[in-house]
């Protein structure tokens, strides 16, 4: 017995999975400090199972390392997982304990610094707030200097 519901288009739900975490590679980004990311879902896999839903990533920061202040054109959802880390949301920043979830509007510059002995985790999900979802852009402030 299915309890799998139909899409829009009559059709049954066929892109299930279960994405084993190892089998994800960790991907790098050079222009923060010792970030690195695993994407658990894609744009692509969001919009074949009907979700407006830009990606979702889990991230890594090394001691030391962090996510520099930049602005997206989407929303961002960040939800930390492990470690001790201070978040910039606008013009503040503020201590963020595992269990704190970031909401960051689009358009406003964010920034996360490990400044923890261990790596610090995180649950970032990209949201978009127009009616497409083709990925999203980060642009860097300051030009991205460290």
């Amino acid at each position: 017995m299915s309890l799998e519901g139909p899409k829009k288009d009559g059709s049954r739900q066929d892109s299930k999975q279960v994405k084993r975490f190892d089998s994800i590679p960790w991907g790098t980004m050079p222009e923060h400090r010792e970030l690195y990311y695993r994407e658990l879902l894609s744009s692509k896999e969001a919009a074949e199972i009907g979700l407006m839903v830009s990606n979702v990533w889990r991230e890594r920061i090394e001691p030391g390392g962090a996510v520099l202040p930049h602005t997206h054109d989407v929303a961002e959802i960040i939800h930390f997982t492990e470690g001790e880390v201070r978040a910039l949301l606008g013009e503040e920043w503020t201590e963020c304990s595992p269990g704190d979830t970031l909401i960051v509007p689009d358009g406003v510059i964010h920034s996360v610094e490990n400044r923890g002995d261990t790596p610090s985790q995180q649950v970032s999900i990209f949201v978009p707030v127009l009616p497409d979802n083709d990925g999203f852009e980060t642009y860097m402030a300051n030009g991205g200097a460290t």
